[in-house]
């Protein structure tokens, strides 16, 4: 699953690639909180049970939970643009859908369409990857990584404001109108990435994870509604991990797997997916317990008395925070590393809970504690793609990125059970409603700042930058990046493909195989039948090439694994007669 190339280049990327990316992000993140003003009017909106009207919620994280990785792979395949234009598209039809109903059935299914969208952000994060300079690399990564927080930040306020003044559709209307314009931007400015992975879809893989994932995270979700000790309950988490387990040992035997789990082992990106999951429950505790602390009437003795609106406007600077927090990001980690960038992120997490504890008595303190974790889970969002990108090959990006957008959806929805049902079994009853208490709203601040804590445990097992490494996102000179480009390059073989009268073959497929008959690189001859292949490691190898109109040919060569390049002219051994 090494990286090729398009027989199309891509397009020279414009600076306004990183904006629409970042825009289609955001619109995809809105999804996520779209009806939280809303939520507690569902069942009589939708004429049903609560027990019911939680499916409207549940399957877009089920959906989304499903496509990220899934939709991963296939941009790595066939085009991340393409399918970042394909998930957008079907989260308009899913909206639509949704705007036009009011029935139950109709809406889950809407509501299912339109979590597919989430595997727009690790598309998102690829395509930036293959197009943009390393200098630039940093910063626009960490505000696309960000997106998911602030578009479910600044959605809480707008999606309040729509519902309070008008009818509830109006959010979905609203939300196709976002998401069809992102796929005009996108069409207009974004370029398709020239990479490819080698291989065919892994349909049972999918199908596999699919199943598992759901398997999983439906008890997850549902469990208040069931019981965590029912049988349902503990039948699905049972079943979820044989059918997980199962699926590990057949994705371990295929030759080009959805998930390259030899690649997920690795220390660098195993615990940049466990951290995820941590930061993912952390920063979903705020968006549950800050709208119903400022919303709940002063009669409590502690509410805020805040409307739906004010209560959104407050929570909202924890999205914009994030989005600033970009270039502060990529300041530090150029000259730290990711790896202490997402180190001082959960810092100002553990720092924003342990002071919320504290700052619960007046609608100000909740601003201070959004910018305070807004600052912190920016800075860790922020350090996770750039810790993936530096651990997996460019042919796997929106793969790993996939894997790694799920590993916070599971970190979400695991807060939002747990969170869920310390808030109801803290709960008082006044005329005959159940209300938050001050003690579960502590309680569940306690829990954000612990799963802060594993965090910073887990992300101390990353693996450093070693002294004499040049940073790999460093906001330095193209000149940096020409040398980077220079040393890979002396690394491996490199040398022209000419034909049998000694004329140059241009874009001739050059593919490097390893000992074991594995593909280890792949690239196209240039203009003057030049090429470049990057060795992985000492060893013996075989060259072959393939052209339009000539013989193949294959061609044994040894690489000692040092800096010093092979020189290796490929002579092709003559043309053939086409029928």
């Amino acid at each position: 699953m090494t990286q090729t190339t398009t027989d199309r280049p891509a397009g020279r990327a414009s600076g306004a690639v990183v904006p629409v990316l970042a825009f289609a992000g955001i619109v995809v993140a809105v999804m996520q909180t779209l009806l939280v003003p809303v939520i507690k009017d569902l069942p009589q909106l939708l004429d049903t049970a609560p027990s019911n009207a939680t499916w409207v919620l549940t399957s877009t994280l089920l959906s989304g939970a499903v496509a990220t990785p899934i939709m991963g792979r296939l941009g790595d395949l066939y085009g991340k643009r393409r399918m970042l234009i394909l998930s957008l598209s079907v989260m308009v039809v899913g909206a639509l859908v949704s705007a036009l109903t009011s029935d139950l059935l109709l809406m889950i299914t809407g509501r299912t369409l339109q979590g597919f969208a989430m595997g727009a952000i690790p598309l998102g994060i690829g395509l930036m990857r293959d197009m943009l300079p390393r200098e630039k690399l940093g910063s626009a990564m960490a505000l696309m990584s960000s997106s998911i927080g602030v578009g479910g930040g600044l959605a809480l306020p707008a999606a309040a404001l729509v519902a309070q003044h008008s009818d509830w559709h109006a959010l979905f209307y609203g939300a196709a109108g976002l998401g069809a314009l992102a796929i005009v931007l996108t069409l207009l400015v974004v370029p398709e990435s020239p990479m490819r992975a080698e291989g065919s879809f892994d349909l049972p893989g999918a199908l596999g994870l699919s199943a598992g994932l759901v398997l999983f995270l439906l008890p997850i979700t549902k469990g208040s509604d069931w019981g965590w000790a029912s049988s349902i309950t503990l039948g699905l988490f049972a079943a979820s991990a044989v059918v997980l387990v199962l699926w590990g040992v057949m994705e371990l035997r295929v030759k080009a797997p959805l998930v390259d789990l030899r690649t997920t082992a690795r220390p660098a990106v195993l615990f940049t997916n466990l951290a995820s999951i941590m930061v993912g429950v952390s920063f979903y505790v705020v968006s549950l317990v800050l709208p119903q602390l400022l919303q709940l009437p002063t009669s409590t003795g502690y509410g805020l008395g805040q409307s739906m609106v004010v209560a959104g406007l407050l929570v909202a600077p924890l999205g914009l925070t994030m989005m600033f927090t970009a270039p502060v990001y990529a300041r530090l980690s150029a000259k730290y590393g990711p790896k202490v960038t997402l180190i001082l992120g959960l810092l100002i997490i553990a720092i924003g809970y342990g002071a919320g504890l504290g700052l619960m008595s007046a609608a100000w303190q909740s601003l201070v504690i959004s910018v305070l974790l807004g600052a912190g889970i920016g800075l860790a969002y922020s350090s996770l793609p750039a810790l993936i990108v530096g651990a997996v090959p460019a042919s796997e990006t929106g793969a790993a990125n996939g894997l790694n957008t799920l590993m916070r959806s599971i970190g979400t929805s695991v807060s939002s059970a747990v969170i869920g049902m310390v808030l109801a079994n803290t709960a008082h009853t006044v005329g005959g409603v159940e209300i938050p208490t001050m003690h579960g709203f502590r309680v569940s601040f306690l829990i954000a700042t612990a799963a802060v804590a594993v965090g910073l445990v887990l992300a101390l097992f990353l693996p450093g930058r070693r002294p004499s490494e040049k940073p790999q996102l460093r906001a330095g000179s193209e000149e940096d990046a020409a040398l980077e480009r220079a040393e890979q390059v002396l690394r491996g073989f490199r040398g022209r493909v000419l034909a049998a009268d000694g004329a140059p073959v241009a874009r001739a497929r050059v593919t490097l195989i390893d000992r074991r008959g594995r593909q280890a690189g792949a690239t196209l001859s240039a203009e003057d039948g030049g090429y470049a292949l990057t060795v992985p490691a000492q060893g013996s190898y075989v060259v072959a090439v393939r052209a339009s109109g000539h013989e193949p040919l294959a061609s044994s060569a040894t690489h000692a694994g040092d800096d010093r390049p092979v020189d290796l002219d490929l002579s092709l051994p003559g043309e053939t007669v086409s029928a």
